[in-house]
């Protein structure tokens, strides 16, 4: 006999910090005709879930809300009006519901998975047949469960809009999800990546991954000026993939090339707020400065083949948690013991 329950994690509010998240039973959700029931087999934190139950996400959230953006897992069931998939296949989640092309609209903004919408911390999940994409064909189900968010963002960041070309040179910082894929899809273009981090541990990873340079920016303040001169030339770098918010972006500024694209993916780096920059520095710097908000359903199939395509693998941490372990994860990521994306196995 079919099971009619299953074991999900909820989101109360926004007041209680990790004190909100709850573990419990619900119901499997019942499927509409344009619907797919999913059997998640892996799920995938990123900095997101972290500060939505602190009240520090800025986009919309309805709550109480099972949390994560990203899930991947099996096809168990089609509505009878579903055309794109079929029992057996392996999908992963979009993370926002509704950005289906090209660029996002208001609307489409207010579709996020684990903030508006229910996410993937459960044991299963109903979504309409636009709301998945299918697994890339050389990943697991951990690793496909690491490219709703992170990887389609860097994807975003350097094929969006002025797409990465062979040959040119892209910034990323620190060892998180975003910038790991970032290093990653630049490699497998053939483009030239400087990393920074604070960590020897960590820059060598960074190295056995392909990177040309890596800058440690506790022994280096004035990165942004190293990078520069590491470039052909020394003008500039041509994609830096900014997560660390005021914290460092005066230092992107220093390094970015004339034409160059700074994509605003996170803010990490907190920083002097008296020391921000300006709008008026994209003038100085002849730069977009361009905040990146995931992507759409078509960017994240044109990802998907070229992961298959170039046999990329997302880079796990060491630590794999189980669902029940789920608040522990949380623990574990905001303390910044990670390396790469974090995990959790659901089945």
């Amino acid at each position: 006999m079919a099971p009619t329950t299953m074991k999900q994690w909820i989101v109360e509010g926004k007041d209680k910090g990790f004190d909100g998240l709850s573990f419990g039973e619900a119901p499997i959700p019942k499927v509409g005709e344009n619907e797919v029931l999913v059997k998640f087999q892996a799920a995938s934190l990123n900095y997101r879930d972290l500060i939505i139950p602190k009240g520090l996400y800025p986009f919309p959230l309805r709550f109480p809300v099972v949390p994560g953006s990203d899930g991947a897992g099996e096809v168990v069931e089609v509505g009878e009006k579903v055309s794109e998939f079929k029992k057996g296949d392996k999908v992963a989640t979009l993370f926002n519901q509704g950005h289906q092309y090209g660029d996002v609209t208001l609307q489409a903004s207010q579709t996020g998975l684990g903030g508006v919408i229910d996410g993937a911390l459960r044991q299963y999940g109903v979504f309409n047949e636009n709301g998945l994409v299918k697994s890339p064909s050389n990943l697991n189900a951990l690793e496909a469960s690491t490219l709703p968010c992170a990887a389609l963002t860097s994807w975003n960041a350097l094929f969006g809009l002025k797409p990465l070309k062979p040959g040119q040179t892209v910034l990323v910082q620190g060892t998180g999800g975003v910038s790991m894929f970032a290093l990653q899809f630049a490699k497998a273009v053939g483009a030239k990546v400087i990393a920074t981090t604070s960590s020897p541990e960590k820059a060598e990873k960074l190295k056995k991954l392909g990177a040309d340079h890596v800058i440690n920016y506790k022994t280096d303040p004035n990165w942004g000026e190293t990078a520069r001169k590491l470039t052909p030339n020394g003008v500039g770098v041509d994609h830096i993939v900014e997560v660390g918010g005021s914290g460092t972006l005066k230092q992107s500024l220093k390094c970015i090339k004339f034409e160059g694209v700074v994509s605003i993916i996170g803010f990490l780096g907190g920083g002097d707020p008296k020391e921000q920059p300006v709008a008026l520095d994209a003038l100085t710097h002849l730069c977009t400065i361009r905040g990146v908000y995931v992507g759409s359903k078509a960017l994240m199939n044109d990802m998907v083949h070229a992961i298959e395509a170039n046999d990329i693998h997302p880079v796990l941490d060491e630590k794999v948690f189980s669902l029940e372990q789920t608040r522990e994860a949380y623990d574990y990521m905001m303390a910044q013991k990670h390396f790469g994306k974090l995990a959790i196995q659901i089945a």
